[in-house]
């Protein structure tokens, strides 16, 4: 045997695949996500229906996606199947796998900026991969958070330089702002109307299902607020609609409010 089980793939996996060779009976497939790993579809596992001619539907050189249906350690052998990946989980799995390549490009760019050796570089990687999930989602969270590295746990002077590349490279997938919002009411209402007025801050998002908005206690008098959007003019907008509806919330009974922007 080659190598430890972690170093192969699971049954059930989705694989991204370069096509090596198209035989009669079926293919070789080297396994772009597992280095040095190949694969064998056989024709019945090409595409659904019954293949006339299985050059009509895979050549050499094409990028695939592959589903995992069999791993033989001993042998050393991967059986993968493509008609059993849908078109949306293809899509979904070669965007990852781009992704990916995109990420450890940009760490290379990091690497030689801050003067790292491969094993280095390598190590750092797998261990984002390990607080994040994947690195292009540690990257990710860098370009919407300049904390978010030193927030999971990370150090050192290293963290500026990638968190600039992530900024520079990664279009998040959403953008964050955060304010707080101190109120404090004397008046018989109470607690109440800071629940009014909370409520009517998050229904400042309500209607556009692509930003939400939420309030979180603090501790009072501290009540800090969230906003999720896809972009920054879409965040503000509703950031100032949000702050406009708690004031005048507030402004009905006896109390205060202060904003402050984070």
């Amino acid at each position: 045997m080659s190598g430890e089980a972690n170093d192969w793939p699971e049954e059930g996996e989705l694989v991204v695949c370069s096509v090596k060779s198209v035989k009669e009976n079926g293919a070789y497939l080297s396994l772009d996500t597992f280095p040095e790993k190949d694969g064998f579809v056989f024709i019945g596992e090409i595409a659904t229906g019954w293949v006339r001619n299985i050059r009509t539907h895979i050549r050499e050189g094409q990028r695939v996606v592959a589903k995992v249906i069999g791993v033989n350690l001993e042998r050393e052998s991967i059986t993968l199947s493509i008609k059993s990946v849908s078109e949306e989980r293809r899509r979904g799995a070669l965007q990852s796998w781009k992704n990916e390549q995109r990420a450890a490009q940009i760490m290379r760019v990091a690497a030689e900026r801050i003067g790292w050796e491969e094993s280095k570089t390598v190590t750092i990687s797998d261990e984002m991969k390990s607080a994040f999930g994947s690195l292009y989602g540690a990257l990710e969270e860098c370009a919407i958070s300049d904390s978010a590295l030193s927030d999971a746990g990370f150090e050192g002077s290293w963290i500026e330089v990638v968190t600039e590349l992530a900024f520079e490279n990664i279009v998040p997938p959403f953008v964050e702002i955060r304010g707080v919002f101190d109120i404090k009411v004397w008046g018989p209402e109470g607690v109440n109307a800071i629940r009014k007025a909370l409520l009517s801050a998050e229904a400042c998002a309500e209607g556009n299902e692509d930003v939400v908005l939420t309030c979180h206690y603090d501790g009072a008098p501290h009540y800090r607020v969230d906003v999720k959007a896809p972009d920054y003019p879409s965040a503000e907008e509703v950031w100032e609609a949000a702050q406009n509806a708690a004031e005048e919330s507030i402004a009905s009974v006896e109390g205060s409010i202060a904003i402050e922007r984070l």
